[in-house]
């Protein structure tokens, strides 16, 4: 089943950097830039992340909270997130269930391989958990001004 937008976004409860477990249900009332990347420090991750680093406070005084989720672990995340300051969580979907969920999980090619992995996605969830707008495999760079545009937009 692929994920359409207006559809309830998928629950979770994954460990954030710091081990604490964090549920979408937490940010019931508050609009959430989900956002799914392959690894902790490789170049387009830090590309993307940086990006999100420079809109949070402004994103934050609009009621909107960022997540990011990778299969990495939690070790990983908190070295990630301290490495370049981060102020907002990034989760931790070892085995890649709630990718999965989501759709953003599957097979990709490197280099001539092909393997099983996390694709970059983003999904902005409205206050009641519905999806508002998805946005697959997107470039680091680019796509973080366009959900800001939505978001602007969407919030009215």
């Amino acid at each position: 089943m692929s994920l359409t937008a207006g559809a309830i976004a998928p629950p979770f409860e994954l460990a954030d950097a710091t081990g604490q477990l964090v549920r979408l249900a937490d940010f019931q009332g508050q609009w959430v830039i989900l956002y799914f990347y392959p690894r902790d420090n490789t170049p387009g991750c830090t590309t993307e992340a940086c990006a999100y680093r420079e809109l949070s406070a402004t994103l934050g005084d609009r009621n909107v909270v960022i997540l990011g989720i990778s299969p990495d672990s939690v070790t990983s995340h908190a070295k990630f997130q301290q490495k370049l300051d981060l102020p907002f969580r990034l989760l931790a979907d070892v085995d890649a269930k709630v990718a999965q969920a989501y759709g953003s999980y599957g097979p990709k090619k490197f280099m001539g391989k092909e393997y099983l992995g996390v694709y970059r996605d983003t999904f902005l969830i409205d206050p009641t958990g519905k999806i508002a707008a998805i946005y697959r495999r997107v470039k680091p760079a680019a796509h973080v001004a366009q959900v800001l545009a939505d978001l602007e937009r969407l919030q009215g």
